[in-house]
């Protein structure tokens, strides 16, 4: 680079500025493009112009020399062509010895700083092709450029058409272009060669540039060498100038497929840039050699002196300039003009010289004038005034509206990326045309006749890297290097350039966010937006001619069938605004709206596939043997049959699994295809595959989430398929990649248990996995190249077994976990640790679940043997060992909530086992074993355990209700159990009577009865049990007890407040009325007891009235009898009916008949005893009158219920009808007389 101080970004004082003129600001040295820049005033209307020098290889200002007058400038100063310190590297260039713009000039700015193409820049183009284009409206000669469009930047170049038609003749190229331009334009077109005028101007140009910086102006002689180059220049110029052209693209025959070739000095075909992460591309990237060395530095270098960005008004311009500056003294920058004093100075010299200040920021002018040679005089005229002078007077506001009416022309019509564009003005016309170069190159045979395609395609390509790479800019231009992209790719042979064409589709993917947030597919997403950086593909494919009717009209015979668009005559370029596009200048839309996720990721694994394509396509064809490595043994086709089938194939392989991760990180390589570690192909194929992946990942999680679980198993086989292959062909394992793998592992774990968990959908799943799309098909025998992918395949079988599916889930979390363990994963990727751990006691309590259901319906099918089988044991300890370590899993990750499920279970897992050893013989001779006594036991250890893993139950009100709930169950059925088979071979009846009140109240203990819940009536009805049992428990101590009376007294006041409690608790539930009166029948049956032990009449009588206020008190149990059996039939008393349809099927008809039947006696009992008591009575006592009316109404009731019993046609629903009548008699009477108490 050369020194980056310019002496055209020094500016002089503001000077004052004229009628006409302008002032200059000063700038500053810097080429940030923050410096201060120079503002035009012209007559009240301001012309902005501001230059930022980017880049010059100048070196520091020389003071020009004044010559003296009758200086002959026909004679060659003595440093004339030679290089010099003060010329610096520029050479001779800097003397306007340059040859003229190279055909890729733009090409070469654009590659040099390409951070502004396709978005800040509105144009790229050489200085000279500004100020051609700019004087269109004021020169009849004619205007031949090359426009491309890149993103919203316009390239222009010089288009020499003699030039091209003179390398037509010699080499047959270009041959349509020749044909075309004869036929349209100029069909007696013929070489115009240049005067001998326009030499010897050029010659005394060179000589007074080479006197000003010598200093002396003496005449000195010089080589006859020079002489003869300034004689022959007109030759050698179009010599030179001719290999400037390069020739239709060829491959060249150095370049091998054979990636190896490489090392033979042969240059590499594509650019060395290799998508590791995208923006790992290096800064200084070498250029691929599309031709030649000569031809690529000829026409693909940056060999302006300097480049500035210019702005002029509104336009955003990259310029290269040649044109000498010179400085010292009073004058920091001027340029330097040479004149014939015979010629005025006309307006298309004035504007060249304008211009030329402007775009150098240079703020005055020196002329030299000569006659025939002989220097005559020097003035200095201020740029400002240029426009004003004598004979050349122009509007710079003119200048300016033509300059944004050329723009608005180029950037309304130029809309194809890719394509190359002609504006051609014809000489001594007034009409512009604009032919698309390339729809015509299409009609022949070889559209790389065309020399811009590859140079556009490479710039389109750098674009777009450029953009991936600035991390700032995220989304946003997404549309954009999307569109550059795509249209790279469609001028690319994909036969020649698979490096370009593989990187260019993984970038295309790399575009698309595969884990995106739901939130951002919906249209507020910047993806989604119609941004200015990004236009339509379907503007693309719009019909090529006439596109703006604006521009052309079909009437004038001027009109050309095959131009784009047509300027009908050059003065409208002076008209303001006159060309002001009607289209937006960058049409909108952009990146594509992918409404799902299946949708993104099928567009992403499109690229995928085209990208791998390409790099197969490079490597070697599928007929070749890679070479064998000496060191590395030749693997045979075998494959040990213990690993596909049998109970321990999924160990073996995972096993094998597991080595290998462990051998990834030392760094094994392992390619079918004969890859080479390190070359492009290998880095290349490495990320589209890991992208594969990815998007397959996303599928399948998607798919889960659907619930098409098939599907879901077979896009996650495909992405660890790709896995696979990636740890095939990978030489240093990252530990992002090893992250990628536990997830994928973690979801096919996933998949398995819903697989599983959904057996009934079996051939659906079954369908959907075996489906296979020609894409997935195509992905996969790419990875077949490397690989044989089946170092899953242990976890991606879908299979037809419960069992295996589940040990398979089980597998692939332990394999996700085993992964996390092989290097710090586990404390970078904390949560994915936790989930990773959750999933792994959730599916050990799924398996323990699935064993322990097993071995209960062993249980539930085991009859006649008593004792447990071996099938059994087997299945518990199974069981028993899954939770175990569920709860373990739960433990460290401490999740107190599954730990107590878990825990729960294996306490359900106890019950099962205490179940299993009671007597399945002879049930009268059964006692309650001490096996079921130790599992019981264990089972409430563990439920035990769960509540202090809960701690309180404001962690997990269910859980820690759910956990008392079955802490009360285990009390309690182990307490029924030893009342009802009480081991009293074994121990004592007071013993077991001990245990069975410590057991009841410990499950009394844990049954909340308060807490309003959905378990609140079944909590009521447990407790009422408990107190029914316990107090028909006391009632039979009593009954059977003789001697301590003290003990016995105890047991009638417990048995006492038991029944009372079990009452009331069953009196609020509504659905258990024959429990109710089954109790109110044995507190009945007790006050019967108590009254055979008592002597007296009053005792009797009053424990009489006792037991009849109980019967009264079940009437509310016989109303809620009698309400069931009305709901049954459906029409109220009336035992006629048919049964309803929806007949209530909680009634147990025959208990209540029993029950009925045992209370018709009992209340017969009673009232008899009652009438014969109060007789009796009556007869030592004859003025009681209430006794009297008790004895007489239990008399008629007595008689009431007499009749009742002896119809034995009655109905269940007529005989409860007259209970219910009876005892509200009896209430009655006992409302007034108490019974006769």
């Amino acid at each position: 680079m050369g020194d980056l101080k310019e002496a055209g970004a020094e500016g002089p004082p503001a000077g004052a500025a004229a009628r006409g003129g302008l002032s200059l600001l000063s700038q500053g040295e810097s080429e940030e493009p923050s410096a201060q820049g120079s503002a035009l005033f012209l007559g009240g209307n301001e012309v902005k112009s501001r230059a930022v020098v980017k880049y010059s290889s100048a070196p520091p200002r020389t003071a020009f020399a004044r010559l003296e007058e009758k200086t002959d400038l026909k004679l060659p100063p003595a440093n004339w062509l030679r290089e010099s310190a003060k010329l610096g590297p520029a050479g001779t260039t800097i003397l306007g010895n340059s040859k003229k713009s190279k055909p890729f000039s733009s090409f070469g700015m654009a590659y040099d700083f390409i951070d502004s193409v396709g978005n800040d820049v509105d144009v790229v183009s050489d200085s000279e092709n500004i100020k051609k284009l700019l004087k269109i409206p004021y020169s009849k000669s004619h205007v031949s450029m090359a426009v491309h469009r890149i993103g919203r930047t316009l390239l222009l170049d010089e288009l020499d058409i003699q030039e091209l038609f003179m390398r037509s003749s010699q080499t047959g190229d270009w041959t349509w272009l020749k044909e075309f331009y004869q036929r349209l334009i100029d069909q007696k077109w013929q070489r115009k060669k240049k005067s001998k005028e326009h030499w010897y101007q050029k010659a005394i140009l060179s000589k007074f540039l080479y006197y000003s910086i010598n200093g002396d102006g003496a005449a000195q002689p010089v080589p006859s060498t020079a002489e003869q180059q300034e004689s022959s220049s007109s030759d050698q110029t179009n010599d030179s100038q001719g290999a400037s052209w390069p020739a239709p693209f060829e491959m060249p025959s150095s370049v091998s497929e054979d990636p190896s070739a490489s090392s033979q000095g042969s240059e590499p075909l594509e650019p060395s840039y290799i998508v590791g992460h995208v923006a790992s591309a290096p800064k200084e990237q070498n250029l691929t050699t599309l031709f030649n060395d000569g031809e690529h530095s000829q026409g693909l270098k940056n060999d302006f002196v300097r480049n500035i960005l210019w702005t002029f008004e509104d336009i955003h311009m990259l310029v290269g300039s040649n044109m000498p500056i010179f400085g010292g003294g009073r004058y920091p920058a001027v340029s330097l003009r040479l004149r014939d004093n015979n010629k005025p100075i006309n307006v298309l010299t004035g504007i060249d010289y304008w211009l030329d200040n402007l775009i150098c920021n240079v703020p005055e002018l020196v002329m030299c004038f000569h006659v025939n040679g002989i220097v005559q005089k020097y003035e200095m005229i201020k740029t400002e005034e240029i426009p004003n002078l004598e004979n050349s007077n122009f509007s710079t506001k003119v200048i300016k509206d033509i300059a944004q009416n050329i723009l608005s022309f180029l950037k309304s019509n130029c809309t194809k990326e890719g394509h190359t564009y002609w504006l051609f003005k014809a000489s001594g016309s007034d009409i512009v045309k604009l032919y698309d170069l390339t729809t015509l190159c299409e009609e022949t045979e070889d559209k790389y006749q065309n020399p811009f395609t590859m140079p556009v395609a490479i710039l389109l390509y750098k674009v777009a890297c450029n953009m991936m790479m600035k991390k700032n800019q995220n989304k946003k231009h997404y549309g954009t290097v999307r569109t550059l992209l795509l249209n790279c790719l469609k001028l690319l042979d994909k036969s020649r350039h698979p490096q370009i064409i593989a990187s260019a589709n993984y970038m295309l993917s790399e575009l698309f966010q595969l884990d995106e947030p739901k939130k951002e597919e919906n249209s507020e997403s910047p993806l989604n937006e119609n941004s200015d950086e990004s236009y339509s593909e379907e503007e693309e494919e719009m019909p090529d001619s006439d596109e703006n009717g604006s521009y052309s009209t079909s009437s004038d015979p001027s009109d050309d069938s095959k131009a784009v668009a047509i300027i009908k005559s050059v003065g409208e370029l002076s008209v303001p605004e006159k060309y002001k596009s009607i289209h937006q200048i960058r049409p909108s839309c952009a990146f594509p709206v992918c409404h799902d996720t299946e949708e993104r990721c099928r567009l992403v694994l499109s690229y995928v596939l085209e990208g791998l394509k390409s790099v197969d396509s490079s490597i070697k064809k599928e007929s070749d043997p890679p070479a064998a490595d000496p060191s590395t043994p030749i693997p045979l086709k075998y494959e040990d049959e213990s690993t596909r089938g049998g109970p321990e194939g999924p160990e073996k392989q995972m096993a094998l699994f597991l080595d290998k991760m462990g051998s990834l990180q030392k760094g094994n390589y392992s390619s079918q295809s004969g890859m080479i570690p390190g070359s492009w192909q290998h880095k290349m194929k490495l990320q589209l595959i890991l992208k594969s992946s990815k998007a397959y990942y996303v599928l399948s999680d998607a798919a889960m989430s659907l619930q098409k679980y098939g599907r879901a198993l077979r896009y996650i086989k495909l992405a660890l398929q790709s896995h696979d292959t990636y740890c095939c062909l990978c030489t240093n394992m990252l530990s992002e990649v090893l992250l990628f793998l536990s997830q994928y592992l973690t979801l096919c774990g996933d998949i398995q248990l819903m697989l599983a968990q959904n057996a009934n959908n079996r051939a659906a799943h079954l369908e959907e996995f075996h489906y296979q799309t020609k894409e997935d098909q195509e992905i996969l025998h790419s990875l077949h190249r490397e690989s044989s992918c089946q170092g899953f395949a242990w976890a991606t079988d879908l299979s037809t077994d419960l069992e295996s599916q589940l040990s398979v889930s089980c597998k692939c979390y332990e394999a996700a976990n085993e992964i996390l363990q092989f290097s710090d994963l586990k404390s970078q990727n904390p949560e994915h640790y936790v989930q990773v751990l959750k999933r792994m006691g959730n599916i050990r309590n799924e398996i323990g679940v699935f064993y322990m259901n097993q071995a209960a319906a062993l249980q539930s099918e085991r009859v006649v043997s008593k004792s447990v089988s071996a099938a059994e044991q087997q299945l518990w300890k199974k069981s028993f060992s899954c939770f175990e370590k569920g709860i373990h899993n739960f433990e460290s990750i401490e999740d107190a909530t599954n730990a107590a499920l878990l825990l729960c279970n294996t306490g359900r897992l106890m019950r099962i086992c205490a179940q299993a050893h009671c007597g399945a013989g002879d049930e009268f001779k059964r006692e309650f074993s001490p096996e079921e006594g130790l599992y019981y036991n264990k089972a409430i250890d563990y439920y035990l355990k769960a509540l202090r893993s809960l701690g309180t139950r404001d962690i997990h009100p269910a859980v820690w209700d759910s956990v008392n709930w079955e802490l009360s169950t285990t009390y309690f059925t182990m307490a029924t159990l030893q009342q009802d088979y009480a081991p009293l071979s074994r121990k004592a009846q007071e013993q077991i009577e001990k245990e069975v009140s410590e057991a009841m109240m410990k499950s009394l203990k844990y049954c909340d009865v308060d807490s309003v819940s959905a378990r609140q009536p079944l909590c009521q009805y447990r407790a009422a049990t408990i107190h029914h049992r316990l107090a028909s428990m006391y009632h039979s101590c009593l009954r059977n007890q003789v001697g301590d009376e003290h003990l016995r007294k105890q047991h009638r006041v417990l048995a006492d407040l038991h029944y009372t409690k079990a009452t009331k608790l069953f009196q609020l539930l509504k659905d258990a009325p024959c429990e109710l009166l089954r109790v109110q029948l044995e507190r009945v049956a007790f006050a019967e007891f108590q009254m055979t032990s008592q002597n007296s009449n009053v005792g009797k009588l009053k424990t009489l009235s006792g037991a009849l206020d109980i019967m009264v008190r079940t009437e509310h149990a016989f109303q809620l009898i009698q309400k069931e059996l009305v709901e049954e039939f459906g029409q109220p008393k009336s035992g006629d009916a048919a049964p309803a349809a929806d007949a209530s099927p909680s009634l147990n008809r025959e208990e209540v008949m029993k029950l009925l039947s045992i209370f018709e006696s009992r209340l017969s009992f009673l009232l008899l005893q009652s009438i014969k008591l109060l007789s009796s009575t009556k007869k030592k006592t004859s003025n009681n009158i209430e006794e009297d009316t008790v004895l007489k109404t239990n008399k008629h009731i007595y008689s009431q219920l007499l009749r009742a019993t002896a119809n034995k046609t009655a109905t269940l629903l007529e005989r409860i009808n007259v209970i219910v009548h009876l005892l509200g008699q009896l209430a009655t009477a006992g409302g007034s007389g108490a019974f006769g108490i």
